[in-house]
């Protein structure tokens, strides 16, 4: 019997090529997005399945199992991909602004694997998979609330493979770099304060730069790949980096002092 995936986000990007890769490969696919009736192109795949799902909203992770079960039996792996950016001078940020950022990224993950969690105890096994980012492990101006929720998704799926391990629950993160999908475009929130001087040279320097990589950077297929790898492998990894030089700039962070490793991203901050 084919396995089953359900994906958050999988309208655009990351989560639309995943799952259309799973289904390639034969597994059942559970695509949850926010407005399914305006999905064209996955339905159409076999094995496919679209359900509506907004992470923020409590009751549609509740009863989100339950419809999959209904189609596909059982579910074997979460990936929690659904996820935006919200980006520019902090200073210009309002309360909402934060806390629309990590009810996405962080809290909306957190409710519902709490739902899963249980779920795949009874089963005796499972697979939760988050996407994380290369900058959940080190930051860039004008990221800080995306960063800041990256870096506390990474704390808390760190934490979450120590307490599941004993439960046959494997517990994964997806650390993409930059990649070509419509996160510098529909799935970014730029702060505008018309009030808040002083950040004209950096923002056009850093959002810029950031859009130009973003488009000659590989496609979402090259995650979609590691999250097939993160799924199927028998180990019990926690990160995989992926995408353009990912590895190199996380083992950059890691091995270099801090202060060189800062000046390595004020001198990219200046170019």
């Amino acid at each position: 019997m084919p396995k089953t995936i359900l994906i958050t986000g999988a309208s655009s990007g990351i989560g639309r090529a995943t799952a259309r890769l799973f289904a390639e490969k034969g597994w059942n696919v559970a695509a949850t997005m926010r407005s399914p009736e305006e999905e064209t192109e996955l339905k159409e795949l076999k094995n496919l399945k679209l359900y509506r799902l907004d992470v923020t909203k409590k009751e549609h992770l509740q009863n989100i199992i339950s419809q999959v079960e209904d189609d596909f039996t059982s579910i074997e792996v979460l990936f929690n991909n659904a996820g935006y950016g919200a980006v520019g001078a902090f200073e210009k940020s309002s309360e909402e602004d934060v806390l629309n950022q990590f009810r996405v990224n962080l809290f909306g993950i957190m409710d519902l694997t709490r739902e899963f969690i249980p779920y795949f105890r009874k089963k005796g096994e499972g697979v939760i998979i988050n996407t994380s980012s290369v900058v959940g492990r080190f930051t860039i101006p004008l990221y800080s609330l995306y960063c800041s929720s990256k870096w506390a998704l990474e704390g808390f799926t760190e934490a979450l493979q120590y307490e599941l391990r004993q439960f046959n629950i494997k517990v994964k993160m997806i650390e993409p770099a930059a990649i070509k999908t419509e996160f510098h475009g529909r799935s970014l929130k730029v702060f505008e304060d018309d009030s808040v001087k002083g950040y004209e040279k950096m923002e056009k320097n850093i959002l810029s730069g950031m859009k130009k990589r973003n488009e000659k950077a590989p496609g979402p297929e090259v995650v979609a790949e590691t999250v097939l790898k993160a799924a199927t492998d028998s180990n019990q990894k926690l990160r995989y980096p992926t995408g353009k030089g990912a590895g190199a700039v996380l083992l950059a962070r890691k091995i270099l002092p801090t202060s060189w490793f800062n000046k390595m991203v004020f001198k990219q901050q200046n170019r």
